[in-house]
């Protein structure tokens, strides 16, 4: 079983990271949690299924959420060294979230949860948690439950978002259909970036085209805007929609 470290500090460690400019940084624990209120979500690597299909994404897609509700960094650890992180953390697009390199495993072992995973080539790795830190106390734990495999069951961002507040309000998730040189699709993604809804592009070419948009929509013009499953429409559409929602 893994203890649970709830009213206790957070360890003492010194996470060896890059600057975007390439020089070598030391960040220490106190510098990221003191002061702060940090959730943070540990995972057994980089580019690994799980993490990079589901614990990754969706903290990034909720940190705006997280942050209205009072967290000032959502932190992503795992035992692998920086210019892994750097890479994974480019992979994901998840530059709302810190990556944070424990790549002797040094902070994971300090806190309990350095496992061994050497049956599968890993070496020694992080156990899957999430944890919520208010001025370097652990407040809460989210510990994977100890069986084997993998278990993905309570270290997910949803969990962590239902107890800061079970009422918060999920961002919509927004695809644009647009295609290139339309000033309209220009229009709606200003309209977007003004109420700061991030939103995914699809890009009509090759693939993708007119007809993929009339077999969806009904319709051959672009843009054409989905949020979170309901069709919106093109660009006067949107700004109507988001006129009504202020």
């Amino acid at each position: 079983m893994f203890e649970n470290k709830e009213g206790q500090r957070i360890p003492d460690a010194t996470f060896r990271t890059r600057t975007p400019d390439g020089e070598w940084k030391n960040i220490t624990s106190a510098e990221i949690f003191d002061g702060k209120t940090v959730v943070v979500f540990s995972l057994p690597g980089a580019f690994t299924p799980t993490c990079s299909s589901a614990h990754v994404p969706r903290y990034n897609s909720l940190v705006p959420v997280f942050k209205q509700n009072g967290i000032d960094e959502v932190v992503c650890v795992s035992v692998n060294d920086a210019f892994v992180m750097d890479a994974w953390q480019k992979d994901q697009s998840a530059y709302q979230i810190r990556f944070l390199p424990d790549g002797n495993g040094e902070f994971t072992e300090a806190i309990g949860m350095l496992v061994d995973k050497s049956g599968i080539g890993f070496g020694k790795r992080s156990w899957r948690y999430s944890m919520l830190v208010k001025d370097g106390v652990i407040e809460k734990m989210f510990i994977e439950p100890d069986k084997e495999g993998d278990p993905f069951e309570v270290s997910d961002a949803d969990t962590m978002l239902r107890y800061i507040n079970a009422e918060a309000k999920e961002p919509d998730t927004v695809s644009l259909i647009t295609r290139a040189g339309c000033p309209h699709c220009t229009r709606a993604k200003a309209l977007l970036d003004q109420h700061h809804i991030p939103y995914e592009e699809i890009e009509l070419n090759d693939r993708i085209t007119v007809k993929s948009i009339q077999a969806v929509t009904g319709r051959s013009s672009t843009p054409q805007v989905f949020m979170s499953g309901k069709h919106i429409g093109g660009a006067d559409d949107l700004a109507s929609y988001l006129a009504q929602v202020k």
